[in-house]
Formats: structure tokens, C-alpha cells, sequence
């Protein structure tokens, strides 16, 4: 099996390893190339094939079907695992969208909400609600995006901590929830939930960050990085999810949930220093699910990539720039 681990294109100019994409610096643009690395629990925990390809795909579709609510950094998509994106200033949150009380790791709401948290962004939860329940509305509940361990702080802590201005932050919230209803009812007519998500986003080159707009795309808020790919977001099956809550039975997860779930049945993924290889049989399930995801969001069957993947990479790249 062709796996993409990493990748090491000196023509490219500088790199930056991702957790999942190896990022070129080109001055005003950057060639994103996703891999087949799998991170969970802040590190790299399996490589599944074909992965990279999926994410580069699901996302260019999705910022398709989403830049009439707000411009996206893509360029041009030479290769089935590339992207060149327009370079813009990071914003050091990450914008998550929670539709439904859920989750395992440390940041999860459904974490918090056991732990006796109610107040999610200024939206206060009852008590007595259960796990994999739809919340009353959906939440924004943004983290840090920090070389270590992601915050879940507060709005106010994340203007006070100089993460955000009010105004930007207020611009953010409102496009990552727009973002998420559209998400939402894409997802619904091609039969799955979409349980949770996240959104990374910048500034337009030489933009303020006061939430203002300057001229062209200046100033402007940019989505970038990826959008409702199975790692940004948590996806159920439709059809089975009344039945299976009613039931207290999970529901019937099309993302990488399960193979989370094994990692902290069988090790401490947080703290312990190596970490037992994924069972093959797990890692070739989610590589299906992955290449499913495509197929039924998309309506578009998968078309695997050429192999070698790093030479086809290399011409098509070569070609371009």
C-alpha cells in the first residue's frame, strides 16, 4: 500500500509540518499537501490510506458549495492531494460548532457537561440531559490554537487573552454558524448527521483585525485550511440516530470515533510516551469510511489517485508553478 507519510519537496521553497499537511511557504501563496497521517489526542496516532486524498476532495467540494457565505483560500487543486492556497494572516482560534452534546476528549462538551459545566459560550445548558442528545440550538464554542494542548476558554477570555478583537471574534461566530446550518442540511439530504465541527480562518494579506473590510480582499475574513472533512467533523448515520438514543445505544458513527475509542480502551493516549500501533483491520476501516464519506457527500464516486503518489505529486506540482 502506497502510503503518504510525509513529504520533503525542496523546490518548493520552505515547509512547515502540520499535523496532517506539509505546508510550502511560495511569498503570497501556500501549496498545502494533505497526507495520510491520522492525529487524535494532539498527536500522530496511525496513517490511513488514501486519507489525504479524501480530505484535499471533501474539503474543495465543500468550499464550493460554501463561498457564497464567505471567500476561501483556494487558488488552484493540481493534484488530487494538493491544494495552492492564497496566503492570508492565521487566526489563533479554532471556530467549533456543536450541534449536539457529545464527545471523549479533554475539550469534548459532553466531557465538560459531565463534569458540571452548563455555560457554553453564554448559552446555558439544563441539567439531566444526555450523551449524543441535539443541543436546543447550536453552540460556538471555539478553542485556542496553540502549539501544545488547545484551550477551551471563554469569548471574553479570548478577547482578554489578545486572541481575537470583540469585533472579529463577533464576525467569526456568526460565519461559523452560518457555515454549520449550511453544513448541516447538505449533510441531512445525503443521510448523515453532522454532529460537530470546526473552522479555521484568516485575514486577508495587509487586513486589519478590527472587523473592518478594506478594499478587494484585504481585510477580509478567509476560511482556510478545511471544511466538514472527517477530521474537522463528526458525522452519524440519519436513518438509525432516533432509534439508537432512544435506546441509550450510541449512535452510528461514520467518522474516526471508533478507532479514538480503542486508543483509550487500550492506553493512556494523553500521557503515555509511545502509543501501541493501530490494529491493521481498524486502519483499513477507516480508510473506508473515509472513501464512503466522499461517495455519499459528494454523490461522486472516489477515483484513487495515480501511484507512486509522491512522484505524481511532484509532475503535477512542477507543472503548475
Amino acid at each position: 500500500m502506497d502510503l503518504l507519510t510525509e513529504t520533503n519537496f525542496a523546490f518548493l521553497g520552505p515547509k512547515k509540518s502540520g499535523k496532517v499537511r506539509d505546508i510550502y511557504d511560495r511569498g503570497d501563496r501556500l501549496v498545502l499537501i494533505a497526507t495520510d497521517r491520522h492525529s487524535s489526542f494532539d498527536r500522530i496516532i496511525a496513517h490511513i490510506p488514501w486519507k489525504g486524498q479524501v480530505l484535499n476532495q471533501v474539503s474543495a467540494w465543500w468550499f464550493d458549495k460554501t463561498s457564497d457565505i464567505v471567500p476561501n483560500h483556494v487558488l488552484a487543486i493540481p493534484d488530487p492531494n494538493v491544494t495552492i492556497a492564497r496566503k492570508c494572516r492565521l487566526l489563533p482560534i479554532e471556530a467549533v460548532v456543536r450541534g449536539y452534546l457529545t464527545g471523549i476528549t479533554d475539550t469534548a462538551i459532553w466531557t465538560r457537561y459531565a463534569k458540571g459545566q452548563r455555560d457554553f459560550g453564554g448559552v446555558v445548558l439544563p441539567d439531566g440531559m444526555r450523551k449524543n442528545q441535539k443541543l436546543p440550538q447550536p453552540l460556538f464554542d471555539p478553542t485556542t490554537k496553540e502549539a501544545g494542548h488547545d484551550r477551551t476558554l471563554t469569548p471574553a477570555e479570548l478577547i482578554g487573552e489578545g486572541f481575537i478583537t470583540a469585533a472579529l471574534f463577533d464576525r467569526v461566530k456568526a460565519t461559523a454558524l452560518e457555515l454549520y446550518a449550511r453544513g448541516r442540511d447538505i449533510a441531512a439530504r445525503s443521510g448523515l448527521v453532522l454532529v460537530d465541527t470546526k473552522y479555521e480562518f484568516g485575514i486577508g494579506q495587509n487586513g486589519r483585525q478590527d472587523g473592518g473590510q478594506e478594499s478587494g480582499q484585504d481585510g477580509a475574513l478567509v476560511l482556510i485550511d478545511e471544511i466538514h472533512t472527517p477530521d474537522s467533523s463528526r458525522y452519524w448515520r440519519l436513518d438509525s440516530y432516533e432509534a439508537r438514543f432512544a435506546a441509550g445505544e450510541e449512535p452510528q458513527y461514520f467518522d474516526k470515533e471508533f478507532l479514538r475509542l480503542w486508543f483509550i480502551a487500550n492506553t493512556d493516549p494523553y500521557r503515555d510516551t509511545a502509543l501501541p500501533p493501530a490494529p491493521p483491520e481498524l486502519v483499513q476501516e477507516l480508510s473506508r469510511r473515509y472513501i464512503a464519506m466522499y461517495e455519499q457527500i459528494t454523490g461522486t464516486k472516489f477515483e484513487y489517485g495515480a501511484v507512486p503518489i509522491l512522484p505524481r505529486i511532484e509532475r503535477n506540482l512542477k507543472a503548475v508553478l
